[in-house]
């Protein structure tokens, strides 16, 4: 007998369009299963499943492959989570958009060489190639803006300080007009976003980081056409730029993924001008602690991180790395903890970190959501130790 707010494979199938083949297929592989069986094994969807579905439908459309779909979704459609999640693949269909333009204008240009030298550019057909050959790094990048919106969504929703830590941030910027800016790691640019309407005229402000794809993202979101913006991809062991010309850097949790923390200083220190200013923010040992026990207690073999970030560098030992190359360093606090009453913005948040979480999550979803769920239901506490270190520039750099 079918239940109130199901559908029949049939059903579900017709609403979105697919065949029922499909439907089963998907249970199959474990990417779709039915939220009911029946005794007689008859199978039923909701409303739910049918999100997951649309989510599941544009992924594959966008040349995912199942594996990656499996990995890339999970089972729920809390409100939090899917709107994550849509904005995250609207910015992956515009990159799409993107890549076909490219392909576009590379297959007319090829053809248009053809036709008028009677000959083929083999590197204009090798560039061709590439371009076609762009989803990995799509792949990439939806990990990477999946991660970084899971990160900021959680704090932003249940931080007791009311003054968001972006704002925060830049009010220790003290940008004024004429100052040339450089921030290094700025992943979505969501540092200059919140603060818009504080940012002077007057003012430069170059954006890198490793990722063309993050800094396409940054340039959508403060706009495009806003002259007081750059935006160069680099590795910052290397800063491509010449020495004194920046009146402030700025790396908003950077350096502990730095291979070689020193060598960037080194850079840093060189841009900078005479008096400039290195802002580089980190946490402690002590930061998000509950979130790491709260896994563990569900299971002792997760590891949010495989590194302990702080230990290369953090609140404990940063200063004394940074005073080997800039005078004057101080550390400034943001006073702040979370409270959070809803389990899904904190499995988003667990799912997001670098360990082996999700080999010992995602099998058991559902069981993992439930267990979050009794620890959030009169809100859960969690420490936050983070802040920044604010850095002179030495005229004389000691010799290492």
């Amino acid at each position: 007998m079918k239940k109130n707010g199901y559908y029949s494979s049939g059903e579900f199938a017709r609403m979105a369009h697919v065949t029922l083949r499909t439907i089963r297929y998907y249970d199959k592989q474990d990417i779709l299963k039915p939220s009911y069986v029946s005794p007689a094994g008859a199978r039923f969807y909701t409303d739910e499943d049918f999100a997951r579905l649309q989510q599941i439908l544009l992924l594959k459309y966008l040349g995912f492959s199942l594996d990656d779909i499996r990995k890339m979704t999970i089972d729920d459609s809390d409100y939090h989570f899917m709107l994550n999640s849509l904005d995250v693949q609207l910015k992956l269909v515009r990159d799409r958009i993107e890549q076909m333009e490219m392909v576009e204008q590379a297959i007319l240009d090829t053809a248009d060489m053809i036709r008028k030298e009677h000959t083929v550019n083999w590197s204009q057909m090798l560039n061709l190639i590439h371009l076609t050959g762009m989803e990995n790094s799509l792949k990439n990048q939806y990990q990477d803006a999946s991660n970084i919106s899971a990160r900021i969504n959680l704090h932003s929703l249940y931080s007791v300080n009311h003054q968001g830590w972006f704002p925060w941030f830049y009010q220790h910027c003290h940008l004024t007009d004429g100052m040339k800016v450089l921030e290094i790691g700025c992943g979505d640019g969501t540092l200059w976003t919140e603060n818009l309407s504080c940012l002077p005229r007057n003012i430069s402000v170059t954006l890198s980081d490793t990722s063309s794809g993050i800094l396409r993202d940054a340039r959508r979101a403060i706009g495009g056409v806003d002259p007081r913006f750059s935006y160069t991809a680099f590795d910052c062991h290397q800063i491509p730029f010449p020495d004194e010309i920046f009146d402030l850097v700025i790396a908003g949790h950077v350096l502990f993924y730095c291979d070689r923390i020193g060598d960037v200083c080194q850079e840093v220190s060189r841009v900078l001008k005479p008096g400039g200013l290195f802002l580089c923010s980190t946490y402690s040992s002590s930061h998000m602690r509950e979130v790491s026990q709260l896994v563990q207690d569900f299971d002792d073999r997760i590891v949010l991180s495989a590194e302990k970030l702080y230990e290369k560098f953090g609140r404990e030992n940063g200063a004394g790395i940074l005073s080997r190359y800039f005078s004057s360093v101080t550390w400034e606090s943001y006073p702040d903890h979370l409270v959070v009453p809803d389990a899904q913005p904190l499995i988003s948040y667990i799912l997001s970190c670098h360990g082996n979480q999700n080999q010992y999550i995602l099998d058991h979803y559902k069981e993992f959501r439930s267990f979050v769920e009794k620890k959030t239901e009169h809100g859960f506490h969690i420490t936050k130790d983070a802040g920044l270190f604010l850095c002179e520039k030495v005229t004389n750099l000691k010799k290492l």
